[in-house]
């Protein structure tokens, strides 16, 4: 999938993954990055790396988004109602949110499920695709 990142930083669409920050000092995660600061209010250090986080994660919470939200978000024509999804990422127990792709069916949500990131199109402007993170359902082994 060709195109650039809706929102720069956030995202590596190449790798899949979300692009966050771990405190060098106590190892706290935070998504979106930070830079310069650790977000644990017990940590002092002011020193932080950029890392691709979890690909994988659970079903915190989820809700559908049935109405068209405001802008800046860029609806399709027509609207087409779709998921968010509220996932703890599976090493950092993160709890990010992010759409699901297209087709998920509301019968399939549950809190647990396993889920994984991938690179999607959230929208196309002038020619160009710009692409974020959606959460795919991983398909239950039998």
């Amino acid at each position: 999938m060709t195109g650039t990142p809706a929102v720069e930083g956030f995202f590596d669409p190449e790798a899949q993954a979300l692009i966050g920050s771990k405190c060098t000092g106590c190892g706290t995660y935070a998504f979106p990055a930070r830079q310069g600061f650790c977000p644990n209010p017990h940590c002092g250090s002011d020193t932080v790396d950029l890392v691709p986080l979890s690909r994988t994660g659970k079903i915190w919470s989820y809700t559908s988004a049935s109405y068209q939200p405001p802008p800046p978000f860029v609806p399709a024509d027509p609207f087409v109602p779709f998921f968010i999804l509220a996932v703890e990422l599976a090493a950092e127990g993160l709890v990010v949110l992010g759409q699901a792709v297209a087709g998920t069916d509301a019968q399939d949500l549950r809190v647990g499920r396993d889920v994984e990131v991938v690179t999607d199109v959230l929208f196309t402007e002038d020619g160009e695709n710009k692409l974020v993170w959606k959460f795919k359902l991983v398909e239950a082994t039998k």
